[in-house]
């Protein structure tokens, strides 16, 4: 059987009633923003999702690839479902003021590769959240109000009703080979629901990818209070392989998965040991693609973590006729796009490529 993925549910409930729908990717727009972090409650490794009403917050990060200073301020906007800007009033899920100036911010300290760190949470004294639903925060640069330099997305949720879920690899299709089937329960006794199937919209997701949410799922039986979603097809997924790993917490030491660690003027350059295709399943265990800023040594890693330039290899005999391997994971805000394609080289018959990372 493959790799027991991640599944996440997330349920969307119409009709003014509280809904979360979390699966939007971050994105970073331009080049000298890097390592945007969206985390909920200080835990790197949760969901961004927090609860209305609680002492529960959001933490976003980024780092600019300079020591001066720009002013930057965030807007917040509530979404629907789908990630796209609803039409709410923005005094029905803000209280406070929009477009904050972001003005939390530090250098980073005896690092190679110079930068300025910025973060804000929220809620805060300036913007309280208001409702439940998905939120999109774009941050914008003062000389250009119109293109935000990134966008960040996290939920806010107000359960209301139970969700009980299963993944197994005896699917529809095969019995503990390359597939994983998701089954889930809705259980919404003591809601005023007229119409279920209209009023619950479910979405899953792998791994927290957006790129194979499956979405606009029909129930399979429709019982008192509650939804079931058993032996549907389109909740079969690909089971995958576990995720490569490597880690880097001191330039000087060479840790799993670095070959070596070399300094050419002005930076830090860090080999990881080549990769090969995995023909067959194999256990690791891995954090299904997130990633941890760590420097053994600093006493805050938020400024003090250096950036270096890292060196991906996958051995591969001759290139793909049709089609590119690329970098996944949480660091490329699970886009595959041409910034973390990987590049065949015919000399040493492998695919490579070099990312600046924190």
């Amino acid at each position: 059987m493959k790799n027991l993925l991640t599944y996440t549910l997330f349920l969307t409930a119409l009709s003014g009633l509280p809904f979360l729908a979390f699966g939007q990717n971050n994105v970073v727009n331009v080049p000298h923003i890097k390592t945007l972090q969206v985390k909920a409650n200080d835990n790197w490794m949760a969901p961004p999702v927090i609860y209305l009403g609680t002492n529960d917050f959001i933490e976003i990060s980024f780092d600019e690839l300079t020591h001066e200073y720009h002013r930057y301020t965030y807007q917040i906007q509530h979404c629907n479902a789908d990630w796209t800007v609803d039409d709410l009033f923005e005094t029905d899920y803000l209280a406070g003021f929009n477009n904050n100036v972001i003005d939390d911010f530090q250098n980073s300290l005896n690092t190679t590769m110079l930068y300025t760190h910025y973060r804000f949470r929220l809620p805060n004294p300036q913007a309280q959240l208001l409702i439940s639903g998905n939120y999109l925060v774009s941050v914008y640069g003062e000389d250009d109000s119109e293109n935000p330099v990134l966008q960040a997305c996290f939920s806010v949720v107000s359960p209301q009703v139970g969700i009980s879920a299963n993944v197994t690899g005896n699917t529809d299709i095969d019995t503990n080979d390359s597939h994983q089937q998701v089954s889930f329960n809705i259980n919404y006794g003591g809601m005023n629901v007229v119409s279920p199937q209209a009023e619950f919209k479910a979405r899953v997701y792998q791994n927290r990818r957006a790129d194979n949410c499956v979405s606009d799922i029909e129930p399979s039986y429709l019982l008192p209070n509650q939804l079931q979603y058993v032996h549907n097809r389109k909740l079969i997924f690909e089971a995958g392989n576990e995720y490569r790993r490597f880690e880097i917490v001191n330039v000087n030491d060479v840790s799993p998965g670095v070959e070596q660690i070399r300094f050419f003027d002005p930076y830090y350059h860090a080999v990881l040991l080549p990769d090969y295709p995995r023909i067959n399943y194999s256990y690791d265990q891995d954090q299904d693609g997130l990633y941890y800023i760590r420097y053994d040594m600093a006493q805050d890693n938020a400024t003090e973590a250096d950036y270096l330039f890292i060196h991906f290899t996958l051995n591969y005999d001759e290139p793909l006729p049709d089609g590119n391997f690329y970098l996944n994971g949480e660091f490329t805000y699970d886009r595959f796009s041409d910034e973390f394609a990987m590049t065949y080289n015919e000399k040493d018959h492998a695919y490579e490529s070099v990312q600046l990372l924190k």
